[in-house]
């Protein structure tokens, strides 16, 4: 499975971004779909998942409330839209996708900067 972000770009603190995930072949065979990011000097940190079968979704407490993950099946697309975006969620943000045999993929990351 080939992943491909796009949707990043710089921001002011505040505004909004929606990223896009492309996947490269129907995510029929796909279980879960994520999105993780990666701060300088940090360690990659989950940011949201979305299963493909039922959309069950699970979010970092640091984005509740603020970014939503939704998937188009049809599309083999997901996707992460972030309002309220504030300086600490600049990063680098990765799509990940793990099948059902429990094989994962990643994207070749996106990057958000936050300016305050």
């Amino acid at each position: 499975v080939q992943l491909v972000e796009s949707g990043g770009g710089l921001v002011q603190a505040g505004g909004s971004l929606r990223l896009s995930c492309a996947a490269s072949r129907s995510t029929f065979s796909i279980y879960s779909m994520g999105w993780y990011r990666q701060a300088p000097g940090k360690q990659r940190e989950l940011v949201a998942a979305i299963t493909t079968g039922g959309g069950s979704t699970n979010y970092a407490d640091s984005v509740k409330g603020r970014f939503t993950i939704s998937r188009d099946n049809v599309k083999n697309t997901m996707y992460l839209q972030m309002n309220s975006l504030k300086f600490e969620d600049t990063a680098v943000y990765y799509c990940n996708a793990v099948t059902i045999l429990s094989m994962s993929y990643w994207g070749q990351g996106t990057q958000v900067t936050v300016s305050s």
